[in-house]
Order: C-alpha cells, then structure tokens, then sequence
C-alpha cells in the first residue's frame, strides 16, 4: 500500500499527478485526508480523499508520499499520524517520497542530516545539516525528493521506478509521451 497523504492547502500537481501515475503502474494507492475527507488543495481544487488518517496502519505502507504546498506542507507536519508514519517508514526501511516544501518536514525531524536533498528553493535553509544539490529529483537511501510542481511526473515515475523497476518506469514514460 502507498499512502500519499493531503492536508488542507496541498499542491494538486504534486499529489494528483503522483496519485495517476502510481495508480498507471497498477500499484495500490491510497489518499488520505489528514484535515479531513474533503480536502482543499493550494489551488482551491477539491478532493475526496479515499481514507482519513485516524484508520490508517502505518505498517500496511511500503511508502508514504507527501506532497508540498503552503499551507498544505505546514498542516502535514501538525499531524501526529503523519509523523508516526514517517517513523515508522524510517524505522523500517519503506519508502517516503517527499516534493517541494514537504522535504522540510523530514529535515524537521532530523531525517535528512548529512544527506543529499533537494527540494523547493528557499526551504533548504530549514535543513541546514543537508547538502542541497538543486536536482530535480533526488533518492538518498529510502527517500526520493523532488523540487516542485513542475517535476511531479519525473517524481512520480521515480517512484514507479524505486518500487517496480527501471523498465516499469521507463514503459510508463514513453506511455504517456513524456
């Protein structure tokens, strides 16, 4: 199971985008409303999201995703589900795929210090243990990264990749002509 998680203030690019293509690649995928079933993204576009936080098993994920958006990256981060998830998922060596401001989060708790990241420009300086290298995206270990919007597909795709393969991903890419 993925759990890609949307709090009030997400950005809808990040996280539909990664939704579709993880869903393309015939992987279960979950979204999960952390302020609730009915979320409203940065963009005022409204989603349903398929399950709240309160009934989630943070052991059923072999990844988390969290989107970015402000203040949707803010309001993930006040969420006790969301960071046992994130626990959990570093604890046991699962992936968490993390875009635009949402890598803050996990510099936040410590998780990116002395790693390679990337992400939106400007919030590197809440990681300031971590060595930015501006990539579009980036796997350090069990996390993969992405900047912003604009990459949420070559994020998205790696995802695909760390979970199914290079060739999966690659046959995906070529699927969607991109």
């Amino acid at each position: 199971m993925i759990y890609v998680f949307l709090a009030q203030g997400f950005e809808e690019i990040e996280a539909l985008a990664v939704v579709d293509i993880l869903r393309r690649a015939e992987l279960e995928v979950k979204t999960v409303g952390v302020t609730g079933e009915i979320v409203s993204g940065s963009h005022g576009i409204i989603v349903a999201a398929d399950t709240v936080e309160g009934v989630i098993d943070p052991a059923e994920a072999q990844m988390i995703v969290l989107p970015g958006g402000i203040p949707g990256t803010l309001n993930l981060e006040k969420s006790a589900v969301v960071k046992e998830c994130i626990e959990y998922a570093m604890e046991h060596n699962r992936y968490v795929g993390a875009i635009c401001a949402a890598p803050s989060i996990l510099g936040h708790m410590g998780y990116l210090d002395g790693k390679e990241i990337t992400c939106y420009p400007g919030f590197e300086s809440q990681m300031p243990k971590a060595y930015y290298t501006g990539e579009p995206v980036v796997r350090t270990d069990n996390i993969i990264m992405a900047k912003g919007a604009g990459v949420a597909v070559d994020f998205a795709l790696k995802l695909v990749e760390v979970l199914l393969g290079e060739a999966r991903a690659k046959q995906l890419r070529a699927s969607i002509q991109c």
